[in-house]
């Protein structure tokens, strides 16, 4: 199934493989990101992580800009950024050389290693995979227009999820071009481009180009 984890996602590539670990979706894991790092930050070796503050874990070589603002439950991994006057609002697991840039806003969200959300981002409800990387201004939305619980619509099937707040599923190596909005429930498979300023909803095949609504084409 291309929504499914495995399909989705190294889980070698994240702190957080405990919490995606026996779902099936990505979606599964979103209400229980806070208590999984206040689980896993106890449990944090204190020759490389510190805790400041309730529920704050920091990798001790993690770079954070005095003028980020950070709220927990929070995991900082090794190496990770946090820039000028980025906005983590809690939840969050930043992977390991991940960077949070400037006037970014995360909430309630898993970065695995190495993505980037470094300029005007917000993020929220989301999972993002391996390198996925989002461009300058483009975003999360997390919440239908008329509040009605978020479904997961692909070719030929829709999932419910359950939940109100569902962001994006962004696979291993996605990049998102500039000023793009990902709809309440999207997910796009490994290695998939999405154009600058689209509007994207639904489920975005692996390995290809989305170009805008009906207009994908596979990756050479």
């Amino acid at each position: 199934m291309e929504c499914s984890i495995e399909t989705l996602y190294d889980l070698r590539e994240t702190i957080a493989a405990r919490l995606l670990e026996g779902a099936v979706y990505p979606w599964e894991a979103l209400p229980k990101i806070p208590a999984f790092i206040l689980w896993l930050g106890e449990r944090l070796p204190e020759e490389f992580f510190e805790e400041r503050g309730k529920g704050i874990w920091i990798a001790r070589d993690a770079e954070v800009a005095p003028s980020a603002c950070l709220n927990g439950p929070l995991i900082l991994d090794r190496k990770a950024q946090v820039r000028h006057c980025a906005y983590i609002r809690g939840g969050a697991v930043v992977g390991k050389e991940a960077v949070v840039g400037n006037s970014t806003e995360l909430k309630n969200a898993v970065l695995f290693n190495k993505v980037q959300v470094p300029h005007y981002n917000y993020v929220g409800d989301s999972i993002l995979g391996f390198r996925a990387h989002m461009g300058a201004g483009s975003v999360t939305s997390n919440v239908r227009s008329d509040k009605a619980l978020v479904v997961v619509k692909g070719n030929g099937f829709a999932i419910e999820t359950g939940l109100k707040k569902v962001g994006a599923m962004l696979g291993d190596q996605v990049e998102v071009g500039c000023n793009a909005v990902l709809n309440p429930g999207t997910v796009v498979g490994r290695n998939t481009d999405i154009y600058p300023a689209s509007m994207v909803r639904g489920v975005v095949p692996a390995d290809s180009i989305y170009k805008g609504a009906g207009k994908i084409t596979e990756k050479r």
